[in-house]
């Protein structure tokens, strides 16, 4: 039997992931509302944080898919929670303070295995469950890059004979929508990832006899994502906004809508995917779609290289957290 401590630890670990996670990640849905001026920055947050909670409190399947297909909960010890949730923590931090648009995702998947590989083993490890999940992370975003381009074709399409001002004021109309739909669907995935990791503590501790995510830590892990998320993450923003590509609001809207369909299918599904990648792959595929010189492909490569190391190193910072901690107790 574990020790209460370290069950609070865990819970209160998990609830600042999903705080980071939404500091880190509120660029996400309003980067592209806020460079067209569709949405001004205090409101864009404001209605972010808010939708983040809703789409949190929407479903448990990605949870789920956290807290039972990498590793069973029953062998799973709190130490290495404390040490997955420490690494994936402290590299968006840092990635963060950079400005660079890292995966929340990605750094809690590296921990986590990082946190399971030192404690318990590889043969612990599921290892074809684990092989989808980072196959779902590598495919979502080229998905939203073909989508967001196609959409983005699609508009120019339809209104090339449309008078300019008018048709960019409708989509400023329609991105406020299109944003709205990004940030609940942002919570739908993102939150519960920390729900996955408190149930998995409360599992393995005894204090669930099964799998079953509670209220009070849906509540919780939906109120610290939509906390974080109402302070913003204006570095990134600066990133995604400005030095992607000059963002318009038919690109905005493309962007927006296509990360939207693609994270809540994913939400649905039960996938854990990299809300920065999909959004940061669509608004790439639609200022590509409109002119591939057009966009800023130095700041696209820098983003895909912290994308590459993040998992390797958010799980050698899990790795040596849990050796920290063994020598502690």
């Amino acid at each position: 039997m574990f020790s209460l401590d370290l069950i609070v630890m865990v819970v209160l670990l998990a609830l600042l992931f999903d705080f980071v996670n939404g500091f880190h990640d509120t660029a996400n849905a309003v980067a592209s509302a806020v460079a067209t001026k569709a949405l001004p920055p205090g409101g864009a947050v404001i209605m972010a944080a808010l939708l983040n909670f809703l789409g949190a409190v929407s479903g448990t399947a990605v949870a789920a898919t956290i807290g039972q297909s990498i590793i069973s909960p029953y062998l799973i010890d709190p130490p290495a929670l404390i040490a997955a949730l420490g690494g994936a923590i402290m590299w968006n931090l840092l990635t963060w303070y950079l400005g660079l648009p890292s995966s929340s995702s990605h750094s809690l998947i590296g921990g986590m295995t990082g946190g399971v590989l030192i404690s318990c083993g590889p043969a612990s490890i599921n290892w074809p469950e684990l092989s989808v999940i980072i196959g779902v992370l590598i495919i979502s975003p080229f998905i939203a890059f073909l989508m967001g381009g196609g959409v983005m074709k699609f508009l120019l399409a339809s209104l090339k004979n449309t008078a300019p001002t008018a048709t960019n004021n409708n989509l400023r109309r329609l991105q406020i929508l299109s944003s709205a739909m990004a940030s609940f669907a942002h919570g739908s995935n993102d939150a519960q990832k920390s729900m996955g990791v408190i149930t998995m503590a409360l599992v393995s501790c005894g204090a669930l006899s099964d799998f079953n995510v509670l209220l009070w830590v849906k509540i919780a892990c939906a109120a610290a994502m939509a906390a974080g998320t109402a302070l913003g993450g204006w570095r990134i923003i600066k990133t995604l906004g400005q030095q992607m590509f000059n963002i318009r609001p038919a690109s905005g809207f493309a962007a927006d809508l296509t990360a939207a369909l693609t994270i809540y299918t994913a939400s649905a599904a039960g996938f854990p995917v990299s809300t920065t990648q999909v959004v940061s792959s669509s608004l790439i595929g639609a200022g590509a779609a409109k002119r591939m010189r057009g966009v800023r492909w130095p700041t696209a490569i820098n983003m895909i290289i912290a994308w590459i190391i993040t998992i390797p190193a958010a799980g050698m910072i899990a790795v040596i957290i849990y050796l920290a901690i063994q020598i502690g107790l």
